[in-house]
């Protein structure tokens, strides 16, 4: 599987995927909006949020570079928003990596099932360094 850089973007990731795609010369991003995801009754989504962009990615060189937008309101440091995600098809091993990741570290978000993969988390390990870990068993959005 791999590790992917994953870059946040406040509100005009749709812009920079497209620019970046036509440096790179990849195909056109397929774009998942937060409008698009699953609704939450205790999490209703601003109507400002809608048209952002939840999740896309391009493969540039042999290399996944996966970008979103921030939802409005949330942190964004620009020169901080870029996470490695950890894609894999083991969940054991994801399990493991977790747990040497968040020694020492900030668990940011529990591994737990999402709407889009049956395990999904993120930790900040103990040098700053923000991971996203995902189960990959070849059905999941990409």
């Amino acid at each position: 599987m791999s590790v992917d850089v994953y870059i946040n973007f406040n509100g005009n990731c749709r812009e920079a995927v497209e620019f970046y795609a036509h440096v790179f010369e990849t195909e056109a991003p397929k774009i998942m909006t937060f409008g698009e995801a699953p609704s939450h009754p205790d999490y209703p989504l601003p109507e400002e949020a809608k048209d952002l962009v939840m999740h896309t990615r391009l493969n540039i060189d042999g290399s996944n570079v996966m970008f979103s937008d921030t939802m409005p309101g949330m942190p964004f440091t620009e020169g901080n928003n870029i996470t490695l995600a950890f894609v894999n098809s083991n969940m054991d091993h994801i399990k493991t990596v977790y747990s040497k990741l968040k020694e020492g570290g900030k668990v940011e978000l529990e591994l737990q099932e999402t709407f889009w993969s049956p395990l999904y988390g993120q930790v900040t390990d103990k040098f700053g360094i923000m991971w996203q870990l995902n189960f990959d068993n070849g059905q999941t959005a990409t």
